[in-house]
């Protein structure tokens, strides 16, 4: 069953990106997600499975 994730989250990824920061924000969902690097604002698309995979906590949950 998929997480339930929504645009707006914040979620704890278990490798860092390149800038040092870990932590990202879902732009957008479906099969495909688009996150936000919360430390050098780069965007980036992931496959549903791998980030899912990827995510170590959900830190913030968008209302």
């Amino acid at each position: 069953m998929p997480m339930d994730l929504k645009v707006g989250d914040i979620v704890e990824l278990k490798k860092q990106h390149p800038c040092g920061s870990n932590h990202f924000e879902i732009i957008r969902t479906g099969a495909d997600f688009r996150i936000k690097c919360t430390g050098c604002e780069r965007q980036l698309w992931i496959a549903r499975p791998n980030l899912e995979r990827r995510i170590k906590k959900v830190t913030s949950k968008s209302e």
